[in-house]
């Protein structure tokens, strides 16, 4: 939930930005009608909240969503202020010299530089859903893109929408058109060379622990078992929450995985502080109760990319598809 100072923040800000366009309208002359070749064109796309119509291109945007920023960037959008806190390290947002505005976090999110940076489009999503109806009020001229994974909808399905509408938008239909095959194929390279005979375990490591990521539901490893049609080792019920499931490490143990499919969260974390951390490989490694897993003692563990925890989009499972093919095909 939004903090108070930020609630507050809303207030002042929805009656500044009455008054300005009250005087606004006073004293504006009568604007000049646009020509055909000024006239500015633009695309209708469907997100999570209906059909959005976008001016393309945009010219000021403003990024919240960790699943797509790092697609954002590979194409060059300029981005004008976005939760850097939160963003992968390797973003050229984040290098030096960078005009994109930091606005924090979700915890504590800097709402009027988003005010500042007055956006017509927000690429919004994730850790900032909820910060959808403060935008709406705060930047009334931008349109708001949601493109989060619906619930009950297919994963692999809802992670080629996003690239698919977000290319549409910002002119890159082939570029997100080859995201797409290459996920695809990941998938399909996993799919021909994983035995359904072989049971597979999800473990999220954090703050020194090894968690149970539940099939399907489970936070980022979970929609995993349905997109490849895994044989989950263990099955019961979990949560979506971001340090996995409190399942002891002797009950994981016990279900004797063929195969280890791990998210290491502290080290996606670790990238933006100066903490310390235990990484996931060294956990497994050294952990009593596991090393008599087949997984273990055949080394059929499976790590999603280090910076996962702050990058769950298409490139993310893209790599971690293909890493998963080149182990089963080994």
């Amino acid at each position: 939930m939004p903090s108070t100072r930020a609630r507050s923040f809303l207030l002042s800000s929805a009656a500044l930005l009455s008054a300005v366009t009250l005087a606004g309208c006073a004293g504006s002359a009568t604007p000049a009608a646009s020509s055909p070749e000024t006239a500015p064109t633009s695309v209708t796309v469907t997100d999570n909240h209906g059909e959005q119509t976008v001016a393309v291109p945009p010219q000021r945007v403003v990024a919240t969503d960790n699943r797509t920023i790092t697609v954002l960037d590979d194409w060059g959008v300029e981005v004008v202020a976005a939760p850097l806190d939160i963003f992968p390290a390797d973003l050229s947002y984040k290098e030096e010299g960078s005009k994109t505005v930091n606005i924090g976090n979700h915890g504590e999110p800097n709402l009027e530089a988003v005010v500042a940076a007055d956006p017509d489009l927000i690429v919004n999503g994730q850790r900032f859903a909820s910060y959808y109806g403060d935008f709406q009020t705060l930047a009334p001229n931008a349109t708001i893109v949601e493109l989060d994974p619906r619930e009950g909808e297919a994963f692999d399905a809802e992670l080629k929408r996003q690239v698919t509408v977000l290319g549409e938008i910002f002119g890159k239909q082939k570029e997100a058109a080859k995201l797409v095959a290459d996920f695809e194929k990941s998938i399909e390279r996993v799919t021909a060379a994983y035995d359904k005979n072989d049971t597979v375990m999800a473990v999220i490591t954090s703050g020194g622990e090894i968690n149970y990521a539940a099939p399907s539901t489970g936070r980022t490893l979970g929609p995993v078992f349905d997109v490849l049609g895994l044989t989950p080792a263990l099955t019961t019920d979990g949560s979506t929450d971001h340090q996995g499931d409190d399942i002891s490490v002797e009950a994981i143990a016990a279900s004797n995985p063929d195969w280890i499919l791990v998210m290491d969260r502290d080290a996606g974390v670790s990238a933006n502080t100066d903490e310390s951390y235990t990484p996931a490989n060294d956990l497994i490694g050294s952990s009593e109760a596991l090393k008599n897993v087949p997984a273990v003692t055949n080394k059929h563990i499976v790590y999603m990319p280090a910076g996962t925890y702050l990058n769950e989009g298409i490139v993310t499972y893209t790599t971690f598809f293909n890493s998963f093919a080149d182990a089963l095909e080994s």
